[in-house]
């Protein structure tokens, strides 16, 4: 795994060139949204159960065969399995973020995560819809407009942050799927 600096430098030196232009440029940026990056790794972890329980109940919700016998919710150990998943998924998309960098959650969460549900018999398409719910609370949050949840963040555009976050979570739902 990278982060945004070891990155820039990493390629630089792949070129045998200085760090200048456009990459200082980056990572001026980097570390100018620095404390709204912060700001919503921190609401991630401070809200991961309420976020990951509010996703697997929309989406048994909206299939309700999942809580009924066979249903992949079925059972106390399959429910907790399944709100296990939805945590590190939730945790890995916050590494990736306070990174800059997706290759955290490609390498350590994603490799392999389809075949595995595939061989559980996991339904994708609700997995899916549980990435979507939480990828909706976490940009609510990120551009502080989530309802009932605000809390004091550090003011300014957060557009480019929200729609780096919901790339993450865009990613997730499309290696599941």
């Amino acid at each position: 795994m990278l982060d945004a600096f070891s990155r820039v430098i990493v390629n630089s030196d792949s070129k045998a060139a200085y760090v200048s232009g456009s990459d200082l440029q980056a990572l001026a940026g980097f570390i100018t949204d620095g404390n709204k990056r912060l700001d919503a790794v921190n609401y991630i972890a401070s809200n991961t159960s309420c976020i990951v329980s509010d996703a697997v109940s929309g989406m048994i919700c909206e299939n309700p065969g999942l809580i009924s016998p066979g249903g992949n919710c079925y059972t106390n150990r399959r429910m907790a399995a399944c709100l296990r998943d939805g945590e590190i998924i939730l945790r890995y998309v916050s590494y990736a973020l306070l990174a800059g960098d997706v290759s955290v959650l490609d390498d350590r969460c994603l490799n392999g995560l389809k075949e595995t549900y595939i061989a559980l018999g996991v339904p994708g398409n609700s997995s899916v819809r549980a990435v979507a719910i939480m990828k909706a609370a976490v940009v609510a949050f990120t551009q502080n407009t989530a309802p009932n949840r605000k809390i004091e963040v550090a003011s300014g555009d957060c557009s480019a942050l929200a729609s780096e976050v919901a790339g993450y979570f865009d990613k997730v739902a499309a290696s599941i799927s």
